[in-house]
Parts: structure tokens; C-alpha cells; sequence
């Protein structure tokens, strides 16, 4: 039976609700689970246990994720605890109202954690965050904290936010689920966006149905779509980075896809069209570009708090021409429009989530080259454990949908996971 700390969010509610486990016991596991481990993983940028405690005992039970812990990435405004977007920039900076989605949590009784570690601004310069299965490695990136969090039992939910591959790859790094919504399904105000073409907020967990309850809940939507009825039609798609994949993902790909084709899935290599690949090469465009658009005051204002490596990608961007991003955006949508019939008849795609495992050192997050195409498509996908590497870290799978299909989108990452589990 496992430890309190590490129930899924959706389990610690029936036994809340069945009034086999008190609301209290549950967070004072979760706190005494910090205590012994966030010393290592390193995963907050804020963490109060006095607050949570209050808030715990506010929460109401009969909510959707009534008492349920949730970890706030730190790029997402909350009201009562600093906002600092991994910049010594915004450092004690505390906003004055909750971000949308933190409140929309807040809302549906959830108790917030803290604040969890982000790259700068989500983007480049790492911050101290370790990999909870091995500290020697990177939890991946930008949502750091979020996905070491989930990992290490410090709360069974997280926010995320993605702009290449952000909450799908720390997710698989880490060994847990992560949920990319199709673009602007939660709502950005109160985030330090970046790139307003590509961020997107998600959510990570313990389990698809934990995405799906957690999403249900923040927009009122019905996300825990009905097990299938039937196996799924899946586009094999190891592209546009198939080079980039470490022997491990290659192996992984060919082992997951028979294991589904026994189970009584169709998994066919599909071979992407050239306008998803300009689409891809297009991608680094749009996001520096638009994160320099969004950085023009710390640029002007703070210079020298912002990180050489951020300073010099701002710096390539703010000297391409600004027809460059019209081009670019551009090919985003002449992407969009051919995604479609590159999957018509499939239920979804199946891809890597990571080149590989985590890479050991924390200089560096690792390449998001498995999830810019996705996110860029503005569709929704999900990362899904499947086993681990020659190192002992955690590989994942990665299922994308259709635009708007996100119920469709974890009802198909449901069935994959259990039929590789």
C-alpha cells in the first residue's frame, strides 16, 4: 500500500470522501515528505508549511479537489505568496491577485503547495532543482520544481507551462504524467508569458485520470472521458528529431508499439508532411522572437540580472528582421491546416516525449526537439511512464491529439498506459 504522500490525487479524495482518511493527515504526510526531501530535490521557490496548514483546514471536502495539494509553478501569479519567475529580476515581487488558473484551483478547494522552481522565465538559465530518482540528473525543464514535486510526493498535483516542451519532458524525466491542453484551454492571465503564440498552461500528476480530474475541475469541463471501447488507430510518428533520439527511445518506440499491436491497437508509421517540418524549423523563431517582445523591459530596465545565455538568445532575436517572425507564423499555420489530414484516420499520435533520459548534470534541461512540432500544432498531449533506461531513469511516451479533442486526448493516454504498465 503506498504511503500517503504518495496517493494520487484522485484515490485521497474517494478515501476523504469515504471518510477513511482525514484531510489533515493527509498534508501533514505531504509536509513531513518535504521536510525529508526537499533539502535534495530543491523543488520550491516558496514554500510556507504554516500557510498550507491554513489552507488545509479551510478546504472544503465535498469540492472537486477539495484539500487536495497542488504545486504553482512559479511563473503563475499567486496572491499570497512571491511571484518571482526565476529572475533575480522579480525578486520579492508580490503580485496582487492569483493567476486564472491558480484561482480556478483555489476555487475547486485545492490547497496550494507552494511555489515551484522554474528555469528563468521559463526559458533558459536552470535553476537548483534536482531529479527525485537520481540527483546527479536534471528534472528537465522549464517546469523543474513541478515535475520533481509530483515525483518526489510533495503534492500529487502540479501547473506547468509549456512553450516547446516544458511539461511534457520534466514530466518523463521525472517518471510521471504530464498534460499539454490544447492551446488556451487554461486561461494565461496572471503568467509571465513568454512567447504569446506558444505558452500554454498544463498540469501534471500521478496518473492520466489525476489530468483528467484536475482539468475537469479548473474549467468545468467533462475530462474523464469514458474508458474506449475499443483499441485504439495510432500514427506512429518518431519525426521531425528522429536523429536526436537516444538508442534507449528508438528501442522504447519499437517495444511500446508491438506491446500495443498485441493488445489490439493498429500502430502505423506515418511519415510527416513537409509543411509540419518547415513548421519545426520555424519554431525557434516565433519563441525567441516573442519572448524578446515580452522581456522589453527587463532588457531595457535590468540587463545585467538576466542571465548571459538568455541575454544572448534575446540579443539573435531582436536582430532578425520582423518580417522573420511574420514567416514564421506563417508556417505555424500553414501546419495547423495540414495536421489533420496528416492523422485522418487515427485516433491519435504516438511519439517520443524525451530524446532520451534525463541528462545527468543540472547545467542544462534538455532538448525539447520531441515536443516544439506538438506545441506549436496547438493540440493537446500527454506523456505516460513506460519504463526505464540503461541508467535507471524513466522513459516516457508521448500521445498527441486533435485541436479541442483533450478528453479524447487522456482517454487514448489512459488506454496506452495501462496496456504498457
Amino acid at each position: 500500500m503506498p504511503e500517503l504522500a504518495d496517493l494520487t490525487a484522485t484515490e485521497a479524495l474517494r478515501r476523504m470522501r469515504a471518510g477513511s482518511l482525514a484531510p489533515a493527515a493527509l498534508i501533514e504526510a505531504q509536509l513531513a515528505r518535504i521536510a525529508a526531501r526537499e533539502p535534495q530535490v530543491r523543488a520550491f521557490a516558496w514554500h510556507d508549511p504554516a500557510q498550507v496548514r491554513r489552507a488545509a483546514a479551510r478546504a472544503e471536502a465535498s469540492r472537486p479537489l477539495g484539500g487536495i495539494a497542488i504545486g504553482v509553478k512559479d511563473v503563475i501569479d499567486t496572491a499570497d505568496m512571491p511571484s518571482q519567475y526565476g529572475s533575480p529580476v522579480w525578486v520579492g515581487h508580490r503580485p496582487r491577485a492569483d493567476a486564472a488558473a491558480v484561482a480556478a484551483a483555489r476555487a475547486a478547494g485545492a490547497v496550494v503547495a507552494g511555489k515551484t522552481v522554474t528555469t528563468e522565465f521559463a526559458t533558459r538559465h536552470p535553476g537548483p532543482t534536482t531529479n527525485p530518482v537520481n540527483p546527479r540528473h536534471t528534472p528537465g525543464g522549464s517546469s523543474s520544481g513541478s515535475a520533481a514535486g509530483v515525483a518526489a510526493g510533495f503534492f500529487p498535483l502540479a501547473f506547468g507551462t509549456q512553450t516547446a516542451g516544458s511539461v511534457i519532458r520534466p514530466a518523463a524525466y521525472c517518471g510521471v504524467v504530464g498534460f499539454k491542453p490544447s492551446f488556451g484551454l487554461l486561461h494565461r492571465a496572471g503568467m509571465k508569458v513568454m512567447s504569446e503564440g506558444l505558452d500554454t498552461i498544463g498540469v501534471m500528476a500521478r496518473s492520466v485520470e489525476d489530468c483528467a480530474l484536475a482539468m475537469g475541475a479548473l474549467t468545468g469541463r467533462a475530462m474523464s472521458a469514458p474508458r474506449p471501447d475499443r483499441a485504439p488507430r495510432l500514427a506512429l510518428i518518431t519525426g521531425p528529431a528522429t536523429e536526436k533520439a537516444a538508442p534507449e527511445t528508438l528501442a522504447l518506440m519499437e517495444r511500446v508499439a508491438e506491446t500495443l499491436r498485441r493488445a489490439g491497437a493498429s500502430v502505423t508509421p506515418v511519415t510527416l508532411p513537409p509543411a509540419l517540418l518547415e513548421a519545426y524549423e520555424a519554431h525557434a523563431f516565433v519563441m525567441n522572437m516573442e519572448t524578446a517582445q515580452a522581456l522589453a523591459w527587463e532588457l531595457s530596465a535590468a540587463r545585467a540580472q538576466l542571465s548571459e545565455v538568455l541575454r544572448e538568445r534575446m540579443d539573435w532575436a531582436r536582430a532578425q528582421p520582423p518580417e522573420r517572425l511574420d514567416v514564421a507564423r506563417a508556417a505555424f499555420a500553414a501546419a495547423r491546416a495540414a495536421y489533420p489530414a496528416t492523422i485522418e484516420g487515427f485516433d491519435a499520435v504516438l511519439t517520443p516525449s524525451a530524446p532520451g533520459e534525463a541528462p545527468e548534470g543540472l547545467g542544462w534541461t534538455g532538448d525539447p526537439a520531441f515536443n516544439s512540432l506538438w506545441t506549436l500544432l496547438h493540440v493537446p498531449c500527454v506523456t505516460v511512464p513506460a519504463g526505464s533506461g540503461p541508467r535507471g531513469l524513466p522513459l516516457g511516451v508521448q500521445i498527441a491529439g486533435r485541436i479541442g479533442e483533450d478528453a479524447e486526448a487522456l482517454a487514448w493516454a489512459a488506454w496506452v498506459g495501462a496496456a504498457i504498465a
